[in-house]
């Protein structure tokens, strides 16, 4: 195998090869260095690691709630014991820059388990009083999950799952995209260290067509949570409802980020920037859309188009860089074939484009961060999910036409409305049909709160009390008094 790194499933408490002998390369975004080979799962692997979930659930159902936010914690002070090797596999897995692989995975992925053991800890249980009856409602496990996370926040995203997920009392079968499997392993490496139960947490690395459908289709799967596009959790949803199993999607989004007359101009630009551009824009809330007053239409876009081009774009390792690169050659061509669309569509291209750096980056997948305006709201660049460092400017007039043009996407997930009206910028946050808006700023995250979408962004809600809902079922408990 000489110095190549070969990444290896962890079922049952233990590191094990797959089944077959097949694999798939994982390539640096930033450079096109080879960083491992990730195994290919199959039917055996799966079925092997819902035996192994299967057989931990009882003992570890059986657990309190506190005895499970111990271990949570646990999770979480070993996360933050290898808090910069979590950094820096995320920035080489996806091309980001390390800042924000320290301010935003890393520094996440520990607070996941740590605000869920928290709740957990606290969870009560409810009660109702009847004339002469008590109802005691209890949260009870689901059995075993799976969890299936994208490439844009990796462990992020899989803290988001697993810490409810297991402190609920429910055991589960992980599968990371094949893109970005690095820090999937360091978790697996974490739990492993501190001695968690063998089989509550298990890890197959594959690809959707071989590993992910053959996990969500297994009979042994009693719930799938799913992070991803909405072509594929259209899939899984099909998959998953002719066995009724429960079912969380979030998907899509084509957000929009509205900037009214009366805004704080030089913080709106900067938000408006950041929401457009941060992660590359590989980010489902990432505002693509920005509808802005007339009355401030030429100096907001003069301002914007600045603060754009002022950004860093290098290296992810590097300190100061700003914007790293796209996670594969197939989504940078994704990226540039919307940006001739664009101009096919009738846009007016005012930045972006193929950045000039160091040659031992020319084999990466780079591309400037792109601005562009003239474009009708019913284009395709307007209305079609991108998920890349591409933004559409469109001037509004009128409050109801807005509202109009941010609801004609097939999406629904977040937004954005920069005023300083803040009964206007809640009268117009009310009108549109989304799972979440921002007033004044954006990615301000409260864990507590929910998170999800409506029409194409997914079904149901995860975060706070939602995500302990999602991950248990209510069972009512009624005691007739004598």
């Amino acid at each position: 195998m000489g110095d190549e790194v070969y990444l290896m499933n962890y079922i049952g408490g233990k590191f094990c090869p797959q089944t077959s002998d097949e694999w798939i390369t994982n390539l640096n975004p930033a450079t096109g260095d080879e960083i491992c080979k990730v195994p290919i799962s199959n039917s055996k692997d799966v079925a092997e690691a819902i035996k192994s979930a299967k057989i931990a659930h009882p003992s570890w159902s059986k657990l309190t709630h506190q005895e499970r936010s111990v271990w949570l914690d646990k999770i979480a002070n070993k996360l933050e014991e290898m808090f910069e090797e979590i950094a820096q596999l995320e920035s080489t897995d996806t091309g980001k820059p390390i800042s924000l692989s320290r301010s935003v995975d890393a520094k996440r992925s520990v607070a996941n388990f740590r605000f869920f053991s928290e709740m957990i800890k606290n969870l009560k249980t409810e009660e109702f009083e009847m004339a002469d009856a008590t109802n005691y409602v209890i949260q009870k496990s689901i059995g075993v999950g799976a969890l299936i996370t994208p490439w844009n926040l990796p462990l992020y995203l899989l803290s988001w799952k697993v810490a409810p997920a297991i402190g609920m009392g429910n055991t589960v079968v992980c599968k990371p995209s094949e893109l970005t499997p690095m820090t999937a392993d360091l978790l697996m490496r974490a739990v492993h260290d501190i001695g968690l139960p063998a089989g509550v947490i298990n890890l197959i690395h594959g690809n959707g067509a071989e590993t992910g459908s053959q996990l969500v289709e297994n009979s042994g799967i009693d719930f799938v949570s799913f992070t991803g596009g909405t072509v594929t959790g259209s899939k899984v949803a099909s998959s998953a409802a002719s066995s009724f199993k429960k079912l969380s999607l979030e998907l899509g989004g084509k957000n929009s980020s509205i900037v009214f007359a009366d805004c704080e101009i030089d913080k709106t630009v900067a938000g408006v920037v950041r929401s457009g551009f941060l992660n590359q824009g590989q980010i489902c809330l990432c505002g693509s859309r920005i509808f802005i007053e007339e009355e401030i239409y030429d100096d907001f876009k003069s301002r914007l188009v600045d603060a754009v081009e002022d950004m860093k774009i290098g290296n992810p390792l590097d300190e100061e860089t700003d914007l790293g690169a796209l996670i594969s050659r197939e989504h940078l061509e994704k990226i540039k074939y919307y940006s001739n669309l664009a101009l096919e569509e009738g846009g007016v291209l005012l930045t972006g484009g193929i950045p000039c750096l160091p040659k031992n980056l020319e084999k990466g997948n780079w591309i400037a961060p792109v601005v562009v305006e003239g474009l009708s709201h019913e284009s395709r660049c307007s209305k079609e999910e991108i998920f890349g460092p591409i933004v559409t400017l469109h001037k509004f007039k009128r409050e109801e036409d807005l509202i109009k043009m941010v609801n004609n996407t097939r999406y629904g997930l977040a937004g954005s409305i920069w005023t300083k009206d803040i009964e206007k910028g809640k009268r117009v946050s009310e009108s549109i049909q989304t799972g979440m808006i921002w007033i004044n700023t954006w990615l301000h995250r409260d864990l507590r709160v929910p998170f999800g979408g409506v029409k194409d962004s997914g079904i149901g809600r995860e975060g706070g009390r939602w995500s302990l809902s999602f991950f248990s079922e209510p069972m009512n408990i009624c005691i007739k008094h004598e």
